[in-house]
């Protein structure tokens, strides 16, 4: 069985684990069942690829979306790894090789949504095919505490039980309550090895504002980024399709997805966004975990999404290659009273209603927090951060005040009116305006009435914003959303409990400047490589991130390697890789780009590479003797290549491997080779 180290640089081309990888692997690989909580774009999908290529036999991938099964079986193929998937979008071509590979005892990943498991003829055909570990992506699909419940998933823990195969179930959002029900679901209850491996996502950065013209603000935001990958979620179907065509009038290259699409114009869709650089699609949820392409740059609501997790898995769409992202997060009263709406008149449990309104009011405490956005979103998770330099807050400090006679202004005001209205009139009442509605009601007489002059409309609109984000007031949907007082703002009315408040300032652009991936000096070839990975992508048919991704792109364009040994040190290349694209980007790199010989290529980047090279040279100098006068004599190429690779220690170990003929010509020299070597 070939090494994780070995695996991991021939065939995904990385010479290191990313920090706790290479633990699972080990775990997995050794048949322990692994639950593994790991941040989106942490590199999941390799705890359980790297295992299948370690382990004998077929290992069995339950994934939730065909769009995701297609994507990372197109990667493995280009790597070199024999994959398939079984999936009702298959044809009948592509079905029938999955088959033939399966009876050939080629494959080692089987691809299959958990629908297929309620098919009596999956469990058949799993038992017969050799299947020696089940993997379970997105697992937090079991829990119906997640937010993508997904019934079939509860069939896979009778699977594992059937086929009595260790089982590894990996998710990037899974709190203390998905975890519990994860491992009663698919382990019946026996504790997995767990690994909880931090949520940190260095690499976005991270961006709320107040809305002030969200339309705007999400055209101003996409035009800084145009020619950039990114999605813009939305919280209604209407306005994915109206944001998507004014996108489009700008110029930029955008198109809307949601589940009232028919299918067929949503997997346009999908394939557009995989195969075209610079896609923006406009968005509902429903594009959701199939998306797998690494060079999303930049994610975008455009309202506020339903919870922390939700938020947190949208967000980790962007910068799954490591390289440098954006998210921006628009939120506003309107997006509270709805989220809220929607909790209240779900069909929920209470204890149920009562936690998704806890997770509510965690991604609310994010949009209106005063100090390190990662920190606090972190904190969610259990972790502690430091201020990360990297979100909106750690780089422009947000004015802030005592909110507290603030706050208990607006509280008077929501009780003396018995908490029958919204934040419209009750701002008129503080500020002093004697409206039609106002005065009918007699509220021109109430203390409160005009106590808020000392701040403007604006001013209020944010008090109010804030409180409902403190979950101080909650709008009451049985009072057409009036406003209602919280047991949290007891001690705030009574004077017991301080609040400090964000100071409203004009909206400024949020981010105007896109962050640039290479420096000014690499840009050129960087758009030059990407030029070269899309017409390869093109004339494979494959999406462009199959290829090369962008931070494989951007090492090539900082470090310029000058042969395929450099080539092959780049993160991302492979052998399959090198041997397939390596020479057309050294082309691009260096302009015209040496032959070398087939068996050469296959040692590239490795230290066996160089003993070859010497060995050649060793060769050339005594191929006619040591004066120079004898009958030309050489090894193979392959032959030489396995004294590289052996590298035999003495004479007769080293006759062994080439022969006495050719031991006699060139076996001291070729022993001081490997001498030098060591």
């Amino acid at each position: 069985m070939p090494s994780a180290a070995t695996l991991l640089r021939d065939v995904f081309g990385f010479d290191a684990f990313r920090p706790g990888q290479e633990e699972i692997v080990h775990t997995v690989a050794t048949g322990c069942n692994t639950l593994a909580i790991m941040p989106t774009g942490g590199g999941k999908s390799l705890c359980f690829q790297l295992p299948a290529l370690m382990r004998d036999g077929v290992t069995v991938v339950i994934s939730p979306l065909i769009a995701l099964m297609r994507d990372q079986v197109r990667g493995l193929r280009a790597a070199g790894v024999e994959a398939g998937a079984l999936t009702s979008g298959n044809t009948e071509e592509e079905t029938a090789e999955v088959w033939a590979a399966l009876e050939e005892g080629r494959l080692k990943l089987l691809y299959m949504a958990p629908e297929r498991l309620a098919s009596g003829a999956a469990l058949g055909m799993l038992r017969r095919i050799g299947v020696s570990l089940i993997a379970v992506d997105e697992a937090h699909c079991v829990s119906q505490w997640g937010h993508d419940f997904r019934p079939d998933y509860l069939r896979i823990g009778e699977l594992r039980r059937a086929l009595n195969v260790p089982l590894a179930a990996f998710t990037a959002t899974a709190d203390a309550e998905t975890r519990d029900e994860i491992v009663a679901k698919l382990f019946d209850g026996q504790p997995p090895q767990i690994f909880l491996h931090g949520f940190d996502r260095p690499n976005i950065h991270l961006t709320f504002a107040a809305k002030d013209g969200p339309r705007q603000q999400i055209m101003g935001f996409a035009g800084a980024r145009k020619g950039q990958s990114g999605i813009v979620y939305c919280g209604t179907r209407a306005r994915t399709e109206s944001l998507a065509q004014a996108l489009s009038q700008a110029g930029h290259n955008a198109c809307a997805y949601h589940g009232g699409m028919e299918a067929d114009a949503r997997r346009h869709v999908e394939h557009r966004f995989n195969s075209e650089d610079g896609l923006i699609v406009v968005a509902t949820v429903a594009f959701g975990m199939g998306v797998d392409k690494p060079d999303i740059r930049w994610v975008a609501h455009a309202d506020l999404p339903k919870s922390i997790e939700a938020y947190y898995q949208e967000i980790g769409r962007a910068g799954r290659d490591g390289a440098p992202a954006e998210t921006l997060t628009l939120f506003g009263p309107d997006d509270i009273r709805l989220r809220r709406a929607q909790i209240d008149e779900g069909l929920a449990p209470p204890e149920r209603r009562m936690a998704d309104h806890g997770r509510l009011n965690a991604l609310l405490g994010l949009a209106e927090a005063l100090d390190c956005r990662r920190a606090t979103l972190l904190g969610y998770f259990g972790e502690a951060a430091e201020r990360c330099g990297n979100c909106d807050l750690c780089e422009t400090p947000p004015e802030t005040f005592d909110g507290t006679e603030a706050v208990q202004k607006a509280l008077s005001a929501i009780l003396r009116t018995e908490e029958r209205f919204g934040a419209g009139h009750l701002i008129d009442i503080l500020l002093g305006n004697a409206t039609d509605k106002v005065r009918a009601r007699g509220h021109d007489t109430l203390p409160t009435f005009g106590v808020g002059r000392d701040m403007d409309k604006r001013g209020w609109q944010g008090v109010f914003r804030q409180m409902m984000g403190h979950d101080l007031v909650r709008p009451d949907p049985e009072r057409h959303g009036a406003l209602v007082m919280t047991e949290a703002a007891r001690p705030i009315l009574r004077a017991e409990a301080p609040i400090r408040l964000r100071r409203e300032v004009a909206q400024r652009t949020a981010r105007p400047a896109a962050r640039a991936l290479v420096s000014e000096e690499d840009a050129p070839l960087l758009s030059a490589l990407k030029a070269k990975r899309r017409a390869l992508a093109e004339a494979a048919g494959v999406p462009a991130y199959i290829v090369f991704n962008d931070r494989t792109l951007i090492e090539m364009a900082e470090t310029r390697p000058a042969n395929l040994d450099a080539m092959a040190r780049v993160g991302g290349v492979g052998a399959t890789k090198l041997d397939r694209y390596g020479a057309d980007f050294l082309e691009v790199i260096n302009g015209a780009v040496e032959e070398v010989h087939p068996t050469r290529r296959k040692l590239a980047g490795r230290a066996a590479g160089e003993v070859y090279d010497q060995l050649i040279e060793a060769q050339a100098r005594l191929s006619r003797g040591p004066e120079g006068i004898d009958k030309p004599l050489s090894c193979s190429a392959s032959l030489l290549a396995r004294v590289a690779s052996q590298r035999p220690r003495d004479s007769d170990a080293l006759a062994r491997l080439i022969g006495e003929k050719y031991a006699e010509r060139f076996g001291p020299a070729f022993l001081d080779v490997l001498r030098m070597a060591d």
